[in-house]
Order: structure tokens, then sequence, then C-alpha cells
């Protein structure tokens, strides 16, 4: 039976930010979801334990969707999401930067 129930860090998320369905960016190799909200330039970094934080980007040393993805690579590695790969994040960072 399908559900449209969203997974447990989706929900904490949305709650942090703006946006209604935020963009799931990926996993980093310590298991945290990252989400990103292009209406306030922010992502939502949600932990395995439930613990998360709201970074704006604009707060931070990283004037772009790229660089804190590039950052959390180095930091953190990436586990799951289409930016292992790099394809979904970079045309949707060419597009947000464009």
């Amino acid at each position: 039976m399908a559900t449209t129930q969203s997974r447990p860090q989706e929900r904490t998320a949305r709650e942090l930010l703006t946006q209604g369905r935020p963009l799931f960016l990926g996993v980093d190799g310590e298991g945290a979801a990252h989400y990103w909200d292009s209406y306030e330039f922010a992502v939502a970094v949600v932990k395995a334990d439930g613990d998360a934080e709201k970074v704006v980007l604009a707060e931070t040393p990283f004037e772009t969707l790229s660089e804190w993805c590039e950052y959390t690579r180095g930091e953190h590695g990436w586990d799951i999401g289409s930016h292992v790969g790099g394809s979904l994040v970079g045309d949707l960072v060419r597009g947000v930067e464009a």
C-alpha cells in the first residue's frame, strides 16, 4: 500500500525551512540528511538522532549551494544522494547560479 508519509528527517527539515517541500540533497557520511530551501537560501541539516540546524548560507563563508555541497563532501563525504555522482546537483547548482 502506497503512503504519503514523509521520513522523520524530512518532517524536521520542513519545520525548520520556509519552503513547503525542500529539495533533498542527500545524506552525508555521518548520516545527516541535507535539504535545500531556495526561498531562504538555506540548508537544513538533520542528523539521524533528530538533532537539526538551519544553515543560512549568507551567514557562512559559502556563497552558493555548490560551495556548501563541496564543503560537505570534504568534511563528511556523501553517502546517499544524486550528488554522489554529481549530475542532478550539478544541474541544480548551475540553474540556481544562472
